[in-house]
């Protein structure tokens, strides 16, 4: 198997493709900021990962996780960037930042000075004392900005022994020590020239320039800071572009930038595209050799609603992303919005679960069995790729019975209230999930969300049972609604079926939720949604009644669309049984009379409601019943047969729909 192509890139290869473009694009050449966009456990750390892994030997990279322990301004993010793309690598020279280390080191300590022209006089003895103090210390100047960024370097959940191995090369400290200042007083004042000519800086004299970054640092307005950042910016940019002018040089820099949507991240994100903007766009200077792929699980503020109507970008798939595709779609060069690059994370097939069960379980002997489950992980978890690694490490961890049949059935059911070590905590599977799905929001909110969920259409749920259009919003900005391409707004089909597991243990709540649900449908006048909040209530006379009379009103296709979106109702039936135990429970709808329509119909509904649960029927033992059910339904109907006989072909031979995944 090809590196970085294995957990965490399967079914995203159009970013590694993406990626290894921009590293051979000749230096100036313009190249996208990369935004990975998914739900918590959507694969972007994996991504960052597999990245790491497959570029990291043989190119420059660096990498900055902004959700980490601690707060990490601008300047110190540079610095530790710029510290690990300093690694010597086999293939080329190694790689210096003057610019930037003048920068940062002219405005790390203040200046004592009582006036502009003494600072003038004052500023190279200072800042060699400075730089010599760091040497001792430290061994180089950047190394200096591992003490205070050290908590954003934390590696990407799921990252190899491989991508782990590369990183901890990539942040080793060295002990560089370097004679003078970056080279010499000779390469102090060059540096000093270039602020002196920056456009952002208001004296023209080098020495004063510098002097004039450390006002700006610690007796400057926010505007003055903001500022200074920009500088150190557009000197680190600068830094790269002299790098790769040099022979033996790469022609691109990677940046992997996690947690982007933090407000640390936001602000690094905002910095590095105005710098950007401003230098290649305003200025018409040559771009910057910078390959950028961030990760966010939040829509970022700077593009509008989070509908996305203002914002010129559509967010585009991984699988098919390319250098090509992002200059075809990307916004006209006078807004800073074209360097973005959307990709919205897409959930794992089938196929794409099964080769990550397999590589997770199947390597064991007790454990391979399990590998038969591969449906059931797909259909319990959506394909989302941190849910499949919890499910699985809570079957690996807790040990279901491996033969395939009731008791399997019954210790499956119960999979949510499971225990699921990770480190040294222990929670069950669903509060792990919750906890990191809904991470800042607290219990009571979590108990509105799940009320919520009883609606399929979100929007109704939040408008119905929530107060005001906040809760929406912030699930939207989230990612935490199923993909852009479905019309309506439904949460993650995992998310949706936890909190669902948990409004099951309030059963006042739950019923008060459906019956709400149903009469507002009823009054709307739409009838299969008033009769899926029927079904979630248990009134399976009620609904077979209804679908009884569509069986002759409506053609047969219809009638199947109809009898599947409400039969694919949500359950609160009883955690200590299995699928068989269920329908038995459930019963036919009368007793005594021989076999018509509507018994026929009540037996179908029973069957296909449990069923459409994976929980509740997780090998899909009722396929056969419900194909039975249809066939016998072809037989009560004179005309118009064969989309009821096909539908019993295709839970007779049940193969999933999802085999092969998509865009979006």
């Amino acid at each position: 198997m090809e590196p970085g192509t294995g957990m965490g890139l399967r079914g995203r290869s159009g970013i590694l493709s993406l990626v290894d473009a921009c590293l051979k694009e000749t230096p100036a050449a313009e190249r996208p900021l990369t935004m990975l966009l998914g739900p918590p456990g959507s694969g972007a750390s994996e991504a960052h990962s597999a990245l790491m892994e497959h570029f990291g030997p043989d190119h420059p990279f660096a990498f900055v996780n902004f959700s980490g322990t601690q707060s990490l301004l601008p300047r110190y993010a540079l610095g530790l960037l710029a510290r690990q793309l300093e690694r010597k690598l086999p293939r080329y020279g190694r790689s210096h930042f003057p610019l930037l280390s003048l920068g940062l080191l002219a405005s790390d300590q203040e200046l004592r000075m009582r006036s502009l022209a003494e600072g003038r006089r004052a500023v190279q003895r200072q800042l060699d004392r400075f730089q010599e103090e760091n040497e001792a210390r430290y061994g180089d100047y950047l190394a200096a900005f591992f003490d205070v960024g050290m908590g954003a370097l934390g590696m990407p959940e799921g990252a190899s022994t491989a991508a782990l191995a590369l990183f901890q090369d990539a942040v080793r400290r060295g002990r560089r020590s370097m004679p003078g200042l970056f080279g010499g007083r000779n390469r102090l004042t060059a540096g000093a020239h270039w602020y002196g000519r920056h456009p952002m800086t208001r004296s023209g004299d080098p020495m004063e320039a510098l002097v004039e970054l450390n006002l700006w640092r610690h007796e400057g307005d926010a505007d003055e800071q903001e500022r200074l950042d920009l500088v150190l910016f557009s000197a680190f940019l600068e830094d790269l572009r002299r790098n790769t002018a040099r022979n033996f040089m790469p022609r691109s820099y990677l940046l992997l930038l996690d947690n982007s949507h933090t407000d640390q991240g936001r602000c690094f994100l905002d910095l590095l595209l105005r710098a950007r903007h401003d230098e290649t766009v305003v200025a018409g200077h040559a771009s910057d050799p910078l390959t950028v792929v961030a990760s966010s699980n939040r829509w970022l503020p700077r593009w509008g609603p989070a509908t996305g109507d203002s914002w010129p970008w559509q967010l585009r798939g991984p699988d098919r992303a390319s250098l090509a595709d992002w200059n075809t779609y990307r916004p006209t060069r006078d807004s800073e919005d074209t360097w973005w690059y959307p990709l919205r994370l897409r959930d794992l097939n089938l196929d794409e679960v099964r080769i990550r069960i397999e590589l997770q379980l199947g390597g064991r002997g007790d454990l391979a069995p399990l590998t038969r489950l591969t449906p059931f992980v797909h259909r319990l978890t959506g394909g989302l790729p941190r849910a499949v690694h919890h499910v699985l490490g809570a079957l690996r961890q807790s040990g279901p019975p491996p033969g395939s049949g009731p008791e399997q059935d019954r210790w499956l059911r119960t999979l949510p209230d499971r225990p699921l070590s990770i480190g040294e905590s222990t929670a069950t599977l669903a509060d792990t999930a919750l906890g990191h799905l809904l991470r800042d929001f607290d219990g009571t909110e979590r108990a509105t969300l799940a009320e919520c969920a009883a609606a399929r259409d979100f929007s109704v749920g939040t408008r119905l049972l929530s107060s005001g259009d906040a809760l929406f919003g912030e699930i939207r900005s989230r990612w935490l609604l199923s993909g852009p391409l479905t019309v309506v707004p439904v949460l993650h089909p995992w998310l949706r079926r936890l909190l669902l597991w948990r409004l099951a243990r309030r059963p006042d709540a739950w019923d008060a939720a459906h019956e709400l649900l149903a009469e507002y449908y009823r009054d709307e006048g739409r009838p299969v949604q008033e009769m899926y909040h029927r079904l979630a209530l248990g009134r399976t006379d009620e609904v077979t009644a209804h679908l009884t009379r569509r069986f002759t009103a409506v053609p047969a296709l219809q009638w199947i669309a109809e009898f599947g979106a409400v039969t694919a109702a949500p359950n609160r039936l009883p955690t200590d049984r299995g699928p068989l135990e269920l329908l038995a429970a459930l019963g036919p709808g009368r007793t005594g009379r021989a076999m018509d329509v509507e018994s026929v119909i009540h037996t179908l509904v029973t069957a296909r409601w449990v069923w459409s649960d994976p929980l509740a029927d997780p090998a899909m033992r009722l396929n056969d019943m419900i194909a039975d059910g249809f066939t016998q339904l072809s037989q009560l109907r004179r005309t118009d047969i064969v989309a009821l006989f096909n539908e019993a072909e295709r839970h007779r031979h049940w193969r999933d729909p999802q085999t092969a995944g998509g865009e979006g």
